[in-house]
């Protein structure tokens, strides 16, 4: 997870005209995306939908210059955390059909349903056209630059500043983390080694996460010291620069955001 970090913020620092774009422009877009997919009730239309929607990202991710492997890679580390729940819908009924017909059985009393097949299908489409926006964003848009966007946004700066201090000191963390892992691997510890006691393999992993939390703490108060000794206090705010946006700028959102709404009405109201 630590690799992944840094795998994330190295392709956000390479260049292409979406990944100058604003990053207003960007989450903006992503959000809209999301809620106009999650927004069309429950039928076959979001399918349709999904399709068009993953065209339109098919060509972002292309203009971003990177490659097809990086989305790939990303996907399938966050496709278990939907997957599951999604194949399961196959097995029960849901509210949003009267009828179910039974398409194949199975032993102790399952049955799948094909109504339930078609409204797996349904969240398969809404939740990878959400997935595929989302790392779109955060593979061409550094993690700075998304809480600045946010800021100018209008996040109050109750949220802005925790996160901003959380994204500068989660590298220095996984820096830390690197050097434990290193001296484990210079002492040849490898606490998936078969040949090695169990018990001595979690005494070890147990000393290191320990060690981990109280270099985190000693950091924090380090930290935490110098942020005092700087004036840091109750009323204090993170300052974020004024950034207008260009013209065309401005042109992109508004022909990308009518693109998704008329895609989004078209789909709805067509018979």
């Amino acid at each position: 997870m630590i690799d992944d970090l840094y795998y994330i913020e190295k392709h956000a620092y390479c260049i292409s005209p979406i990944h100058r774009l604003d990053a207003r422009i960007k989450l903006l877009l992503t959000l809209a995306v999301i809620v106009a997919i999650v927004a069309v009730p429950y039928s076959p239309k979001v399918i349709e939908l999904g399709i068009i929607f993953i065209l339109f990202f098919s060509v972002l991710w292309a203009v971003s210059r990177l490659s097809p492997g990086v989305y790939l890679r990303r996907l399938v580390l966050i496709l278990p955390f939907g997957i599951f729940l999604i194949i399961f819908q196959i097995f029960f009924k849901n509210r949003y059909y009267e009828v179910f017909h039974p398409v194949l059985s199975l032993p102790f009393g399952i049955e799948v349903y094909a109504e339930s097949v078609e409204f797996a299908s349904i969240l398969f489409a809404k939740f990878i056209v959400s997935v595929s926006f989302i790392i779109l964003l955060s593979s061409t848009t550094r993690m700075q630059d998304l809480v600045d966007a946010s800021a100018r946004l209008g996040l109050p700066r109750e949220f802005t500043l925790p996160l901003g201090m959380m994204i500068r000191y989660l590298f220095v963390f996984a820096e830390m983390f690197g050097k434990i892992r290193a001296a484990m691997e210079t002492r040849c510890f490898d606490p998936l080694d078969r040949r090695l006691p169990y018990r001595y393999r979690l005494r070890q992993l147990g000393y290191t996460i320990g060690t981990i939390f109280i270099r985190s703490y000693e950091q924090g108060e380090r930290t935490y010291t110098a942020m005092l000794c700087r004036g840091y206090g109750s009323d204090c705010t993170l300052h974020t620069r004024a950034k207008p946006l260009t013209r065309g700028e401005v042109s992109l959102f508004a022909a990308s955001l009518f693109f998704i709404a008329a895609s989004t009405l078209v789909v709805c109201l067509r018979g």
